[in-house]
């Protein structure tokens, strides 16, 4: 299958509002290079030789942002539609534009390759590692392995927002929770929730590969009987109320689902929201706090924002 790559060569000042712009434009993933992140992690305390050393060699100096489509009929509008919001889009006082944008294509087998060279075994929250398929790992006795291989979805476990929900599904999952993974990307906290001890699990995402990755990695990970994934818009596939309703998605979203929530969260329920830039945080809570809700937990790293809440 042919995709096509758009890459953005931005500033590390300007990384996060380009993602937000691509977020908002409907971007499930992005795939971000970053040097001095790449040098951060390699001399941080837990060394899990998560970049390939070659990266750190590469050319462009600043931040590289890559998004990838499938070919489709729309594609040259949504193109157009990226480049208006980058390349001529004012930044700040300086008046330049927020990055430069170059198009390619991708064959989906050489992508999957490439991409392997980025992802390595980490551990997130207390016992969760998350693990590719074709790398090895030394598993420890209180570890709680996830096998994935995200192919072309993204949602690997190394992004902030994932990471957090990661650690919030620690917290609140129990061997009685139904929990509802909205815009379940790979699948990824479907998984993490049921090897947690979640009764059901329910994944849904509207785009199709998504879907189709996540049953592929909820058998890898042998959680079938648990977890099921549906193609659906948000809520609109679900009837049951759930325990938790765990969302790693971006802000606009997340408020537009808010009001709908408290018909499908029992008495008590947990509302897990990911996918959120600092500069959106508060909006998020209001929306929260006017529609009913207590905002138990908030949580950033690295620019991006948690908030676990619940109803009253």
């Amino acid at each position: 299958m042919k995709w096509v790559e758009v890459q953005i060569k931005t500033t590390t000042e300007a990384e996060e509002i380009v993602c937000s712009i691509m977020y908002e434009l409907g971007v499930t993933g992005l795939a971000i290079e970053d040097p001095k992140d790449i040098l951060a992690f390699q001399q941080s305390e837990e060394n899990w030789d998560y970049i390939d050393p070659e990266l750190i060699n590469q050319d462009y100096e600043g931040v590289i942002i890559k998004a990838y489509f499938p070919e489709s009929e729309d594609l040259t509008e949504k193109i157009e539609l990226i480049r208006d919001s980058i390349e001529r889009n004012p930044y700040n006082e300086t008046g330049k534009s927020l990055g430069f944008v170059t198009i390619s294509e991708v064959y989906e087998k050489d992508w999957a390759e490439n991409w392997k060279k980025y992802y390595k075994p980490v551990r997130i929250g207390k016992n969760i590692v998350i693990k590719p398929t074709w790398e090895e790992y030394e598993e420890k006795e209180e570890d709680i392995i996830v096998e994935l291989d995200p192919g072309m979805a993204f949602g690997t476990g190394t992004h902030e927002t994932t990471a957090l929900c990661i650690e919030a599904l620690e917290k609140y999952v129990n061997g009685d929770s139904l929990v509802y993974d909205i815009g379940c990307g790979s699948g990824i906290l479907s998984i993490v929730s049921a090897k947690l001890g979640a009764k059901k699990v329910i994944g849904i995402d509207l785009d199709e590969l998504s879907v189709k990755v996540s049953k592929e990695n909820v058998e890898l990970n042998n959680v079938q009987e648990k977890v099921e994934i549906r193609k659906g818009n948000l809520l609109d596939n679900v009837s049951d109320k759930a325990d938790i309703i765990v969302s790693n998605i971006i802000a606009e979203t997340i408020i537009h689902m808010i009001p709908d929530l408290k018909d499908y969260l029992t008495h008590n329920g947990i509302f897990i929201a990911s996918g959120i830039i600092v500069e959106k945080l508060n909006n998020v809570k209001d929306a929260l706090i006017d529609n009913g809700f207590n905002i138990l937990e908030e949580k950033t790293m690295n620019d991006w924002a948690v908030l676990v809440a619940k109803m009253k």
